[in-house]
C-alpha cells in the first residue's frame, strides 16, 4: 500500500512541476514583450515567493490538522486558476486599458495567486513522511525530488517548443495539466493521516502561524541550524534559478528554446541524483556530513558559473552544481522531519517552505539588480559568498557545538540516529 501511495504521489507532483517548469524559462521573455526590465523581471518572480511565503506554512499546518489529501485539491485549484490567468494576461490587460502596465499587473497577479496555494510540494513531503519509516525516508523523499527533476527535464523542453505559437500557450497546457493532476488527487489518492495521527494533532496545543512562531523555530535545538541552511542555500540556489534565463540571453544569447534546453539538461543530472544517487549516499554518510560536503561542492560551483565563457563550458559547470543541489534539497528537508514530532511534520516543512520562499523573494530581485547594473558574473560570486559562509556555519554548528537533541517521544530523532 505505501509503494502504491508513493507512485502516485511521484505522479502527481511530477505533473505539478512539469506544468511549472512549462512557463518557467518563459516568464522572463513573456514579460519583456509588454516591456519589463530586469529589475521588474526579478520582481515578478519575486511576487510568487513572497505569495508562498505566506501560504507555503499556513497550508503545512492545514494539512496537519485537516488532511493532506483536501489540502492538495485546494493548492493545486489555486495553481490551475493562476496559470489561466497567465495564459490570458494580454486579453485581460487590454479589457483594462491595454496598456503594458495593465497586462504585468494581470501577471503579478497570476503569480500571487499560484504562490498562495502552491503548497503543493510541501503537502506532498509531508504525505511522504505519513507512509514511511524513519530509515527509508529520505530515500523516498528523494523519489519526490526525482519527480522534481523529470519535471525539469521536459517541461522547460516542451515549452520551449511550445513557445513558437505564443508564450500564452505553455500557460495553457500547464493549466490542463494541473487539472489532470486535480483529478488523480480526487480519485487515487487516499489520505494519509491515520486517526492516531489526527488524536495527536487535536490534543497538542499549537499557536497560529506568526513571526514569532518562525523565530522560535529558529531558535530549537537542532530545527534551528537547519532552517538557518536552508535560508542561506535558498539566497544562493535562488539566485541562480531565478535569473538564469536573463543571464543565458545576456551572456550566452541564447533564446526561450535553447534556455529550455538548458534547464532541462540540469533537470536530468537532478534526477540522476536524487532518483538514484541520494539512497546509496544517505546509506553510507549522515545527513550533516552530506549537508556539509554539499556546501563546500556549492561553494566553488558557483564561482565556476560566475567566470563561465561559453555555453559548452557552462553544461560541465552545471553538473556539480546540480549535484550538490539536489543532494541540499533532499537532505535538509529528510532531517527536518527527524527532529520534530510526527504531528509537527507538515507545519515544520512549511516553515522550510516559507524561508525558502522568503529567500526567493530576496534573491530574484537582487540577482536581477546585479545582472543589470553590475555584469552576468555578479549574482554567482554572491551566491558563492553566501555558500562559503554556510560552510563556516555548518561546521560551527552540527560538527563542533552541535544543539542537545529533544527529549524522545515518538520517533527517534536526528541526534539520536546519528549517534
Amino acid at each position: 500500500m505505501a509503494n502504491k501511495r508513493l507512485v502516485t504521489i511521484f505522479a502527481i507532483v511530477f505533473t505539478d512541476l512539469l506544468g511549472f517548469s512549462l512557463i518557467l524559462p518563459l516568464l522572463p521573455y513573456y514579460a519583456e514583450k509588454f516591456g519589463a526590465t530586469p529589475t521588474v523581471i526579478g520582481l515578478l518572480v519575486a511576487s510568487y515567493a513572497l505569495a508562498q511565503l505566506i501560504g507555503a506554512p499556513l497550508l503545512g499546518r492545514l494539512s496537519d490538522r485537516y488532511g493532506r489529501r483536501p489540502i492538495l485539491l485546494v493548492s493545486i485549484a489555486g495553481t490551475i486558476l493562476g496559470f489561466l490567468l497567465l495564459g490570458f494576461a494580454e486579453p485581460i490587460g487590454l479589457a483594462f486599458g491595454g496598456a503594458n502596465a495593465a497586462v504585468l499587473a494581470v501577471l503579478f497577479l497570476s503569480r500571487i495567486l499560484d504562490g498562495l496555494t502552491g503548497g503543493n510540494l510541501t503537502v506532498a513531503q509531508a504525505y511522504i513522511t505519513d507512509v514511511t519509516d524513519f530509515k527509508s525516508r529520505a530515500k523516498a523523499l528523494g523519489l519526490i525530488g526525482a519527480a522534481f527533476g523529470l519535471g525539469f527535464i521536459i517541461g522547460p523542453v516542451i515549452g520551449g517548443v511550445l513557445s513558437q505559437w505564443g508564450y500564452a500557450v505553455p500557460a495553457f497546457v500547464a493549466a490542463a495539466l494541473a487539472t489532470a493532476n486535480w483529478l488523480a488527487v480526487l480519485f487515487f489518492l487516499p489520505e494519509s493521516l491515520t486517526n492516531e495521527m489526527r488524536l495527536a494533532i487535536a490534543q497538542r496545543p499549537r499557536a497560529a502561524f506568526s513571526a514569532a512562531a518562525l523565530w522560535v523555530a529558529l531558535n530549537r535545538p537542532r530545527v534551528g541550524p537547519l532552517l538557518h541552511i536552508r535560508l542561506f542555500f535558498g539566497l544562493a540556489s535562488g539566485m541562480f534559478q531565478s535569473i538564469f534565463a536573463l543571464y543565458a540571453q545576456s551572456k550566452l544569447g541564447l533564446d526561450a528554446k535553447e534556455t529550455g534546453y538548458v534547464l532541462g539538461y540540469v533537470g536530468f543530472l537532478v534526477v540522476l541524483v536524487q532518483g538514484g544517487l541520494i539512497g546509496r549516499l544517505t546509506a553510507r554518510w549522515s545527513e550533516k556530513q552530506l549537508i556539509f560536503a554539499s556546501t563546500i561542492l556549492l561553494t566553488f560551483s558557483f564561482v565556476a558559473w560566475a567566470l563561465t565563457p561559453s555555453l559548452p563550458v557552462l553544461l560541465v559547470v552545471l553538473i556539480p552544481l546540480s549535484v550538490g543541489t539536489g543532494i541540499m534539497n533532499t537532505v535538509i528537508n529528510s532531517a527536518l522531519t527527524k527532529v520534530v514530532y510526527p504531528e509537527e511534520v507538515g507545519g515544520t516543512l512549511g516553515l522550510s517552505a516559507s524561508l525558502e520562499s522568503f529567500s526567493r523573494v530576496i534573491a530574484p530581485s537582487l540577482g536581477g539588480v546585479l545582472l543589470g547594473q553590475v555584469g552576468a558574473w555578479a549574482p554567482g560570486i554572491l551566491s558563492a559568498i553566501l555558500m562559503g559562509w554556510l560552510v563556516s556555519f555548518v561546521y560551527r554548528r552540527l560538527f563542533v557545538r552541535p544543539d542537545p537533541p529533544l527529549p524522545t517521544r515518538g520517533e527517534p530523532q536526528w541526534a539520536q540516529a546519528q549517534a
